[in-house]
């Protein structure tokens, strides 16, 4: 019996542990509005760098002391971030931080070159940021 060779060819493909930020500023401490800014603050950096939750480590989210209504990553959990592990903190209360500011980093598994990143600064925390600010046209009032 003879047999045909296959010829398969595979693509070398490096994948990194990948770090991504962005920020957004919320205009109040109500719940509703931190929610809203998170979702949108997640799905930004999302798209704009084409992340699948399946290929993320974990997101760190940070808040500053004056946003205390609401968990950040509760956000992340009700746009369906329930594999992904979450984690919370709070920023240092710095006399010229800016205010009521939410931060992420994601630890993101991908084939991206370093500056292939796109990094997410959104409303009042493009100021943090200015050399690589995402800015958002549409605002809901």
């Amino acid at each position: 019996m003879l047999y045909k060779a296959k010829t398969i060819f595979i693509k070398e493909v490096t994948i990194m542990l990948r770090g991504v930020r962005g920020a957004t500023t919320i205009d109040s401490n109500i719940r509703e509005m931190i929610m809203e800014r998170v979702a949108e603050l997640l799905g930004t950096i999302v798209a704009e760098n084409e992340i699948s939750k399946e290929d993320v480590g974990t997101v760190i989210f940070s808040s500053t002391p004056d946003l205390n209504a609401a968990f950040p990553a509760t956000a992340a959990r009700i746009m369906g971030w329930s594999e992904v592990p979450l984690f919370g903190t709070q920023e240092a209360d710095i006399d010229c931080g800016l205010t009521q500011c939410v931060r992420i980093l994601i630890l993101w598994n991908t084939d991206k070159a370093q500056d292939e990143i796109k990094h997410v600064y959104l409303r009042g925390a493009a100021v943090l940021r200015p050399d690589i600010i995402k800015t958002v046209q549409c605002h809901k009032e």
